[in-house]
């Protein structure tokens, strides 16, 4: 069915969440790959179902009360300990970073919202400091608003392979998505001597940062507001987080509501699988691109107009690239754009369609022989910076999920990627996979691998978007199917996350959710509020 018509809730909009991601666009942009590539309950039972995890949980401590102290308006902050092994509740501790941001109508709360904008290694501290006056208008001011740093991110022991920034730049510079055998050889061993690092200068924190370590922390976070249950929105990984802390603490869990799914049987089976799920919807959404750009108005796509179809013009570019790097005289600093680099500069454009007009401009000047735009586009995404933030993202995943292959036998795992992605798969097999199989130096006793079929007391909402570039649209069905009792919100939109690509029916659905929890009837339809190109 088709719900176009729900009303709109008074007050929704999304331009907080949107700046989120533009205030941390590289590491946002680098983190996401990973996702084309996620605690412990005081009081609350920590034992993992037989099923699915390689080790067992020890008796937790008792919870103790979150004490916050103010760190701007209408924020709250603090600094909490938990246990760096949860197997071992009395032994070393980490702290994790958290931030709350009060309801605006405490009078009518109904209870606290955890949020976790994705990754893996995103900040849930920066997504409230920069968007909790709009999540607030999520929940109509009803809710507390509470995020983290995941454990091995930013202000909770963050990763950090390298001695000093000094090292890190030295380690990183020139490193590009390679593009040819003898490229690809050279980046194969800087993956290893990169694992070697993480592992001298890390120590044991390495192999205690899973998504299943950090669904123990949401709860102890839980434990220590007081709460018997909590609601949960997370975005892209976040639904990892969401979907592992659903089958492990059911009881704890009021509402939950997930957008931009992650696959979670993928996501843990292996780094191979889970790179080759990430990528399976990519070069969907580039041929939607092109197709709505040639469906578009006159002048208002640069690629159409040319005599042939946009993605004929696209194509010729592709091979062009192979073939020969092309000149980006404007570049800075001038240089060539090379076949990775075209690649590399496709990624942030498909996550958000707002971005398409300038992608379709950029694209057709390469076409015209100044591959300026994009080389600079490629190069934001592969400064020390984002390689560094996207060694965090593998940290994780590389626990969740282990590589089965060595990193020697990259001339077939990245060829098979490729096959599946020719926009994403390289970029993701390198800077993802990689790492994960270049003897990486930790691994995790308490993963988590299933089941996934959790019921909880109110369904779970899934939100996929029909055309989403890192965490496809079947990611959201196989979820649906997995679960006992969840229900899928079909966003009839582009980009990665609905926010991307806004509908007023999504975002009524939403608060009727978090609020009411009503969710929509299976087989609800949500149209974007407009098309791309318009």
């Amino acid at each position: 069915m088709r719900t176009d018509a729900l009303p709109t809730a008074p007050g929704r909009r999304t331009g907080a969440i949107q700046a989120h991601a533009r205030a941390t666009a590289v590491v946002a942009v680098t983190l996401a790959l990973a996702v084309l590539a996620a605690a412990c309950g005081g009081a609350a039972d920590t034992t993992s179902p037989t099923t699915g995890t390689t080790g067992t949980t020890a008796a937790p401590r008792p919870a103790e009360p979150i004490g916050w102290t103010g760190c701007g308006a209408r924020l709250e902050c603090a600094r909490v300990p938990v246990p760096l092994d949860w197997s071992d509740p009395g032994g070393a501790t980490i702290d994790l970073a958290v931030i709350r941001h009060p309801a605006s109508r405490p009078d009518q709360r109904i209870g606290t919202i955890f949020a976790d904008p994705g990754g893996p290694g995103d900040t849930g501290v920066g997504l409230i400091r920069n968007a909790g006056d709009e999540l607030d208008t999520w929940g109509e001011g009803r809710f507390d608003w509470v995020g983290w740093d995941p454990r091995g991110t930013y202000a909770s022991s963050p990763v950090d392979c390298f001695r000093s920034e000094d090292d890190a730049a030295a380690f990183w510079q020139g490193a590009a998505v390679p593009s040819n055998p003898t490229e690809s050889a050279a980046y194969a061993r800087r993956t290893e001597d990169l694992a070697r690092r993480c592992g001298e200068v890390m120590g044991p924190v390495l192999s205690h940062i899973s998504t299943t370590d950090t669904v123990r922390d949401l709860d102890a976070l839980r434990a220590g507001i007081g709460e018997e249950t909590i609601t949960y929105v997370g975005l892209s990984y976040g639904t990892l987080i969401g979907q592992l802390y659903a089958n492990l603490f059911p009881q704890h869990v009021r509402a939950m509501l997930l957008d931009g799914i992650v696959d979670p049987v993928a996501s843990t089976a292996g780094a191979e699988a889970r790179a080759a799920n990430s990528v399976s919807s990519t070069d969907e959404v580039f041929d939607q691109f092109l197709a709505t750009c040639d469906a578009a108005d006159p002048g208002r796509c640069a690629l159409a107009g040319h005599g042939e179809t946009a993605k004929q013009r696209v194509d010729r570019l592709f091979e062009r690239a192979r073939q020969a790097p092309i000149p980006a005289p404007t570049a800075t600093p001038p240089g060539e754009l090379t076949s990775s680099d075209l690649q590399v500069s496709a990624f942030a454009p498909l996550r958000d369609p707002k971005l398409w007009p300038t992608y379709a401009e950029q694209l057709n000047a390469a076409a015209d022989g100044d591959g300026s735009a994009l080389r600079d586009a490629a190069q934001q995404m592969q400064t020390p910076t984002a390689l560094a933030e996207a060694t965090k993202s593998s940290a994780i995943s590389c626990l969740d999920g282990p590589a089965t292959e060595a990193v020697a036998a990259w001339p077939t795992v990245i060829g098979d990627l490729t096959k599946a992605s020719r926009v994403a798969g390289a970029a993701q097999g390198w800077w993802l996979w990689a790492p994960c199989a270049s003897n990486w130096p930790a691994r995790s006793d308490d993963r988590y691998t299933g089941p996934w079929n959790a019921r909880t007391a109110v369904p779970i909402l899934l939100i996929g978007t029909r055309y989403d570039p890192n965490t496809g649209y079947q990611n959201a069905v196989r979820s649906q199917q997995l679960l006992g009792n969840a229900v899928l919100l079909t966003h009839q939109g582009y980009g990665h996350l609905s926010t991307q690509d806004p509908s007023r029916c999504v975002e009524a659905a939403r608060v009727r959710y978090l609020v009411d929890l009503t969710p929509p009837p299976p087989g609800t339809v949500c149209a974007a509020d407009q098309q791309p190109f318009s």
